[in-house]
């Protein structure tokens, strides 16, 4: 609060300052073109160009950063630095220095500006100048320039490519003709118009012989076996040969004749005819037996080799055919891969020749993907300098400048500067606070006179209908707070000091004293400052007798007493002439002092040397009924007053309280009380001299 004032001048000329250096400035205007950017571009009129091109939204972000690039490009820009002689104008070359060097350096125009608003496919192009007019040519002029650029790049581009694929065309010409050539040999070679197709026929007709060979393999088998039976004897493989029905009843034939051999032979016995004409059936059922078995044998051997030849020459067959199914496959596979490649060359060819028509269709109509949306014009209004922003930002850093200063020198200050400092730092009670004197003046006390009648030396200021100043009136209040806070116990004895010299406590002590015994209460003021006393001074006497006298018994008390002129309950007592062993003398003497002048006095004022550093200053303290502090605003170091005060309370005496001397306007609204009191008593005083 005490830096208010400081910091209003300081925020109002820093930006009044702004304001007039903002005046000062020459005025720039911004003109704005909008380009369309379409994303969806119709690159031809016929073919697959004249369709849209969908762009997806990554590949949009790079597409739109790389056309503000382009603007912004060396290409773009040239043509329109060199027709407004911009280079000359704003000196905006890249390189200046070298003028033959400078004519191929990419030109920067600083005052372009390219941006692209969120979420769409436009761009703006801003160019700012002190010419309104300029600027908006030039913007317009840049658009079209970039406009131009980009559809010479796609006229470039579309002929490049035809040039391109003239060249591709003859190569792809010969290479067609080739492949064509080797296909019609290998249908010459494979003798077939559809090689497919035969390749067909031999997969049919050997999957056909696959099935007749693994037949004649399992006949040949079959075969095998019983011929290898029949020739072991073994008649049951005979049985399924044509045959088995035959022998099988011969054989039965011949078991009968057995029979019946057996019987007779135990019948009639070996010499019966009968005997004889069974043995010779058996014997020729027996022959006849053995015979069909050879002739079996001999057919089932007949049969084997018929079927082993049959077996082979089918084998032979499918080896055969395989092979020519292989072979012909293996050409069947060149003969695709040559059909393939010539189709794929045939259609490669005609597909170029049909883009090469195209391209020279649409070499002549180019659908630029890129129009003006919105041409710039002439702006009315500067876009720099903005008065009241800059009038703003200066104010606020202004503002946080000067209450960071005031912030840091407030930290960085450890005295004392206001009431509200005193409670919340010190935690004592605040007697009273004392203005600052506007001079020397203010400060003057009544000249003093010995008891004998001498004359005085200042002029009389005790007249009734004197005017009193804001620090008299200051004075006032400090003694009614003080006789009020002590009200229940009579303060009899008030001894004034401070932590430090030069807080002002003896000016405050004397101008007490007169303040007291203006109410007509005999007062006296003794100054117990040996070292460096002060209220002659103030008073305007003379050091002739006075305390060091009376501490060394060479005068009594009573003598050394001055009353100053015109004020009867007034009495002084100075320091007296300095003397060391005098102030040795005080803290055995003053007790039985002050009990003597309390008989005679309603308030003794004792100014003392400071509390730090000297010991009679706490034995005065002892001794009187009350402490008052006396410290002076902005000067005394908060840490010593706490050291002072906390001395006090270590000896347990009567604190009355804490004066803050010397309070200027900015450091504490108390001053500004004291100034309206004070212009009210005056006003008062006035007021019957008017009438």
């Amino acid at each position: 609060r005490r830096h208010a004032l400081r910091i209003i001048l300081f925020v109002a000329a820093l930006t009044a300052a702004t304001g007039i250096i903002t005046l000062r400035l020459t005025p720039v205007y911004e003109a704005t073109a909008t380009l369309y950017v379409d994303r969806q571009e119709a690159r031809g009129i016929v073919g697959q160009d004249s369709q849209a091109a969908s762009i997806s939204t990554p590949e949009s972000e790079q597409f739109l950063a790389s056309q503000i690039r382009l603007i912004q490009s060396d290409s773009v820009v040239r043509p329109v630095a060199e027709r407004f002689n911009l280079l000359e104008r704003e000196k905006q070359l890249a390189v200046p220095a070298d003028k033959a060097r400078a004519s191929n350096a990419p030109i920067l125009l600083k005052n372009l500006r390219v941006s692209r608003p969120v979420n769409t496919t436009l761009l703006q192009l801003s160019y700012r100048s002190d010419d309104p007019r300029l600027a908006a040519d030039v913007a317009n002029s840049l658009a079209q320039s970039y406009i131009e650029h980009t559809y010479n790049i796609r006229i470039r581009s579309s002929a490049s490519i035809s040039r391109f694929m003239e060249r591709q065309i003859e190569e792809l010409r010969a290479k067609m003709e080739a492949s064509s050539e080797r296909l019609a040999r290998l249908e010459r070679e494979m003798n077939v118009i559809n090689p497919e197709e035969k390749t067909n026929i031999l997969s049919a007709r050997l999957l056909q012989l696959n099935t007749e060979y693994t037949k004649a393999q399992a006949e040949r088998v079959a075969a095998e076996a019983a011929y290898n039976s029949t020739r072991n004897g073994d008649m049951e493989a005979a049985q399924v040969s044509g045959q088995g029905e035959q022998l099988k009843r011969l054989i039965d034939r011949r078991n009968e004749a057995y029979e019946r051999f057996s019987d007779i032979r135990t019948h009639f016995g070996p010499n019966h005819p009968e005997h004889r004409r069974a043995l010779a059936a058996t014997n020729e059922l027996d022959r006849q037996i053995a015979e069909m078995r050879a002739s079996i044998a001999r057919r089932m051997e007949v049969q084997f080799r018929e079927v082993s030849a049959r077996e082979q020459m089918l084998a032979r067959s499918v080896a055969e055919t395989k092979a020519e199914y292989d072979a012909l496959n293996m050409r069947g596979f060149d003969y695709q891969r040559a059909k393939r490649e010539a189709e794929a060359d045939k259609q490669l060819y005609e597909e170029l020749v049909r883009k090469i028509r195209e391209a020279g269709i649409n070499a002549g109509f180019q659908n630029n993907a890129v129009r003006v949306a919105d041409p710039a014009r002439a702006p009315w209004k500067p876009v720099f300098p903005k008065m009241w922003l800059n009038l703003l930002i200066a104010f606020l850093f202004s503002s946080v400048l000067a209450c960071s200063a005031a912030l840091l020198a407030d930290s960085l200050d450890t005295t004392i500067r206001d009431p509200e400092q005193v409670t919340q730092t010190l935690r004592t009670h605040i007697a009273g606070t004392l203005p600052a004197a506007r001079n020397a003046k203010d400060l003057l006390l009544p000249a003093a006179a010995p008891t004998s009648g001498a004359p005085s030396l200042l002029p009389v200021r005790l007249e009734a209908d004197r005017q009193f100043t804001a620090y008299e009136e200051a004075v006032r209040t400090l003694r009614s707070s003080i006789l009020l806070s002590d009200f229940d116990r009579r303060l009899r004895t008030m001894f004034l000091t401070s932590a430090t010299a030069g807080e002002g406590k003896s000016t405050t002590a004397g101008h007490l004293a007169v303040a007291h015994a203006e109410q007509g209460r005999k007062t006296l003021i003794v100054d117990c400052d040996l070292r460096r006393p002060t209220q002659h001074k103030l008073f305007g006497v003379s050091i002739t007798a006075g305390l060091s006298n009376v501490l060394q018994d060479e005068i009594p008390w009573r003598d050394a007493v001055l009353r100053p002129a015109a004020a009867e309950t007034l009495d002084l007592i100075t320091a007296g002439p300095p003397s060391r062993r005098a102030a040795g003398l005080l803290g055995s003497k003053m007790a039985a002092l002050i009990d003597e002048w309390q008989k005679e006095y309603d308030l003794v004022i004792l100014d003392g040397p400071p509390l730090l550093g000297f010991a009679e200053s706490l034995q005065i303290a002892a001794a009187a009924d009350g402490v008052l502090v006396v410290t002076r605003a902005g000067q005394t170091n908060r840490k010593a007053v706490a050291a002072a005060i906390s001395t006090l309370q270590h000896l347990r005496v009567n604190i009355v309280g804490l004066v803050l001397n010397q309070v200027k306007k900015h450091m504490s609204d108390h001053y500004y009380y004291y100034g309206y009191h004070g212009k009210y008593y005056r006003d008062y005083q006035a007021a019957p001299s008017k009438g």
